[in-house]
């Protein structure tokens, strides 16, 4: 037996039952040297690269004390982000299937707060959600922790970047003083080791490898002169990458629009991650994204917090990040799941400092590629290979996504692998189909029928 064996826990065998129908086998480095503590009841401090597996971590540990038959809270996981906060959720969900009865609940901001306050009624064991919103519900009186043993703050570093700390303070002066404390993150500032020792108890300290090998991230830097050049060299490689699913960071939020607007002038399949966007347009935006019907995703570090995606091919950095720790978790965007990611870093004289700095953190030097031929602009770009269709009021009538395929496959002129993704929200569904075959997508939805009845659809 391997020491990174999940068996080799004190875990609750229905979990361990559940671990190898999912597949997992053997820990990752966070989880083998983090488990052992959170499944002894101590505080963690558990520092690790984006997709190093920390959420099985906590949320095994949150599970394998949860007693289901006390209907109260006895976890709370906060998140940077409503998006964050949907995988997590959806990630213990997994993991739970062998326990009956466990209810995990999503209560996040950017929404209409009545339908959370309708299932909070029902009670819930493990609540997921954003500071904000966590905060509001306990101002009104609506949340109650006097059963909670476990808080879990994941993305710390991100929730503190998007000014946070207010509504953490507050929550936790609401939470019973005895109870384990769970911290998760990719970088550990001095801000994050201030507000650690405030409010944990002796915590272990785990450090997971943060940065990442050659083996699953390939990192190629290319020298520009000024923004004309740094533009050219973007669009050169983008066509040479033929990347369907690419992030393009930028250090500023005017930059962001600025460069988004340039590339879809010159034909590529762009849309722009903002702050400022609404909950429901900053889902659209990521249901776009994730699902392949926009190729390419120009962010912020801020704005793009708590983002995780799968198979992202390709992350360019239009500019290099201020911060050697912000450089690392932007790349950790790309190469998850044993994949093989590629990043691109953009650098003019003037980012000298921080390369050397970069230099020291990875331990070796940084030499400039040539870029790819300047030919590759006089070629057509690609459009992105699917189109998204919104079908609003479905939760309402019960509609899963088995259903939609159906409508969508019935009558074998559409086939099942021309549709792709479909995702499921509290007031609509999207469906990823293929570019060529949307209008016909289109007028199956909106002139058939499902559960009976008829819905309004549009094509994104």
């Amino acid at each position: 037996m391997s020491p990174t064996d999940f068996s080799t826990l004190k875990l609750d065998p229905r979990l361990l039952e559940n671990l190898s129908s999912l597949g997992y086998q053997a820990m990752t480095p966070i989880q083998a040297q983090s488990l052992p503590a959170i499944l002894a009841g101590k505080d963690v401090i558990a520092q690790g690269k984006t997709g190093s597996g920390k959420t099985a971590a906590f949320g095994l540990g949150l599970l394998n004390k949860l007693d289901t038959a006390n209907l109260s809270i006895q976890s709370l996981v906060l998140c940077p982000t409503h998006e964050l906060a949907d995988q997590v959720a959806k990630e213990i969900r997994k993991l739970a299937r062998n326990i009956p009865n466990t209810k995990v609940l999503t209560l996040c901001g950017g929404i209409q707060v009545g339908p959370q306050l309708k299932s909070l009624k029902h009670g819930a064991h493990i609540v997921v959600g954003t500071p904000g919103r966590i905060e509001e519900l306990l101002l009104k009186g609506e949340l109650e922790f006097s059963h909670l043993q476990t808080l879990v703050l994941d993305e710390a570093d991100r929730m503190l970047d998007m000014g946070f700390l207010p509504s953490l303070e507050g929550i936790l002066e609401e939470l019973p003083t005895q109870r384990q404390t769970l911290l998760l993150s990719a970088t550990y500032p001095r801000k994050i080791r201030v507000l650690a020792s405030e409010f944990m108890q002796s915590p272990e300290m785990i450090q997971a490898a943060t940065f990442h090998d050659s083996n699953s991230i390939e990192q190629h830097f290319y020298q520009v002169e000024d923004e004309k050049s740094r533009m050219k060299a973007l669009r050169l490689l983008l066509q040479q990458s033929h990347s369907q699913s690419c992030v393009v960071f930028c250090n500023t939020k005017h930059e962001t629009h600025e460069v988004a607007e340039a590339l879809a002038g010159y034909g590529f399949s762009v849309l722009a991650l903002s702050g400022k966007l609404e909950q429901k347009d900053r889902t659209e935006l990521l249901v776009q994204f994730a699902n392949k019907s926009v190729s390419v995703l120009v962010a912020t570090d801020v704005a793009s917090r708590g983002l995780d995606i799968e198979s992202i091919d390709v992350v360019i950095n239009y500019q290099l990040a201020k911060d050697t720790e912000v450089h690392i978790h932007r790349i950790g965007r790309t190469g998850r799941a044993g994949s093989k990611g590629r990043a691109y870093t953009l650098c003019s004289a003037e980012d000298e400092p921080q390369l050397k700095q970069l230099e020291k953190f990875l331990r070796q030097a940084i030499r400039f590629g040539s870029l790819p031929p300047v030919n590759l602009l006089d070629k057509p770009t690609k459009p992105a290979p699917m189109r998204t269709l919104q079908i609003d009021g479905v939760k309402k009538y019960k509609v899963r996504p088995g259903d939609i395929l159906g409508a969508l496959t019935a009558g074998q002129d559409i086939d099942g692998k021309e549709v792709g993704k479909i995702n499921l929200f509290e007031y609509c569904a999207y469906v990823a189909v293929q570019r060529d075959i949307v209008g016909l997508a289109l007028k199956k939805l909106s002139q058939g029928k499902m559960k009976g009845r008829s819905f309004r659809v549009r094509i994104l």
